[in-house]
């Protein structure tokens, strides 16, 4: 017999006595309202999460699973579909101004992004499976649709609002704690990148725990891999007789580039250099900006400083080979992709001893975490590797080796197994 919920057609179950079979999943809506897989890494809202997406929606099409991303149109001109790759479409909403729209303001929108979403997953020729949304405003959006369509809602939120506050970042609306709890409350699953991360959905928000799933990120070992740290210098017009550090993000304080910054003025060696790649990022972005540019002036380390712009996600990795160190000095992480691709090239990783990073980094085995937060607390470790090459080496072979059990194919994978195990399961319902 069938079982009688409504749901979409892919996603009806065959049910044989006491036993349950989960059809498969053919299609996947991925919700990403306030910033596309298009956009360049690294700048305006763009980071980590666009690589995530757009990396899991390659790897479930690689696996059969077609893949939708709906994001918001900011630009006059926009095809109103974008065909990535077979199995892959970007999604151009109607929502609001064909510009760039601050995540505070973005909220305002929710009921035109609800609409033109709604409007696509009901009009395609094949009905969606499961709804996927990523971050809070998506989960909004999400929310709401669920209930509209009656679809099951897997959740990502990629950062929550009272880490962040936790952390001394209070640049979110009020309303964003809120509206994380109210969609928390009523996810069909909710997947977090650690098992951290887990943990604070429950102590923190009241996630019910076995609607809580720890699905790791991955890594394109393909793109990202060990490499020659000379030939990567002499490609990106770096000094191959210097120490060189880099940072990798967006720039913004969450981020923690400030530390970065006190870590190169904290060394001995007057030589170092420190990359940073990544632009501004949010409303204070450009502020931000200058107000790095003034320490590192006054720290007297302005000329040591090599300010690059966003590089396409692949360029990264000649600035990883080439670097001696990455440093993740960040407030808080809900994982760290930086990290894990660093490490994926053999560079060993400095990083803030919060959130994620722990989970990735084996401390003094594949990288160091670090607890301070003073320019000295990161630079002691740094300067244990430049004195020691051999130490440098086992440490980067080690994070390369790590690095192998994080791939996108298994997150894919995982999260099928998800997606199918929600069409034999009631939809979780709003109290």
């Amino acid at each position: 017999m069938w079982s009688s919920r409504a749901l979409p057609s892919a996603t009806w179950i065959r049910t044989t006595g006491k036993i349950v079979v989960p059809m498969s999943v053919r299609r996947v809506a991925m919700l990403s309202v306030h910033t596309s897989p298009l956009a360049q890494p690294g700048a305006g809202d763009g980071g980590g999460m666009n690589v995530y997406i757009s990396s899991l929606a390659s790897a479930l099409a690689r696996a059969g699973v077609e893949c939708d991303v709906l994001t918001r149109a900011e630009h006059p001109g926009q095809d109103a579909i974008v065909d990535v790759e077979p199995g892959v479409r970007v999604v151009h909403l109607d929502a609001g101004p064909r510009s760039t729209v601050g995540k505070d303001a973005l909220f305002g929108l929710l009921d035109e992004l609800v609409e033109a979403a709604r409007l696509h997953l009901t009009t395609t020729s094949e009905p969606f499976d499961v709804l996927h949304s990523h971050y809070w405003i998506s989960g909004a959006v999400g929310h709401r649709l669920k209930h509209e369509i009656d679809m099951p809602l897997v959740g990502t939120f990629h950062t929550l609002a009272r880490t962040k506050v936790a952390a001394g970042i209070t640049d979110d609306p009020p309303q964003r704690a809120r509206v994380e709890r109210e969609t928390i409350a009523c996810l069909d699953r909710m997947i977090a990148s650690t098992p951290d991360e887990r943990s604070e959905l429950v102590a923190t928000y009241g996630a019910e725990p076995d609607r809580v799933e720890v699905i790791a990120p991955g890594v394109d070992h393909a793109m990202f891999s060990p490499g020659d740290a000379a030939s990567a210098r002499r490609r990106l017009g770096l000094p191959t007789d210097r120490p060189v550090l880099l940072f990798v993000g967006r720039i913004q304080p969450l981020k923690g580039v400030d530390l970065a910054i006190r870590c190169l003025a904290s060394m001995r060696d007057s030589r170092a250099l420190l990359v940073v790649v990544g632009g501004p990022s949010g409303a204070d972005g450009i502020a931000e900006v200058d107000r790095l540019h003034a320490l590192a002036r006054d720290l007297e380390v302005g000329e040591r400083v090599r300010w690059e712009p966003p590089q396409p996600h692949g360029a990264l990795v000649d600035w990883y080979r080439g670097a001696d160190a990455c440093l993740m000095p960040s407030r808080t992480e809900s994982f760290g992709l930086v990290a894990l691709e660093a490490a994926a090239c053999g560079t060993p990783v400095v990083a803030a001893n919060v959130g994620g990073l722990r989970s990735l980094i084996d401390a003094d085995h594949t990288g160091f975490l670090v607890d301070g937060r003073t320019g000295y607390d990161f630079a002691a470790p740094v300067e244990r590797l430049l004195a020691d090459p051999g130490l440098a080496g086992e440490i980067g072979v080690s994070a390369a080796a790590r690095s192998g059990r994080y791939t996108w194919n298994i997150t894919a994978a995982r999260l099928r197994r998800v997606y199918a195990d929600l069409g034999a399961r009631e939809l979780v319902r709003c109290s």
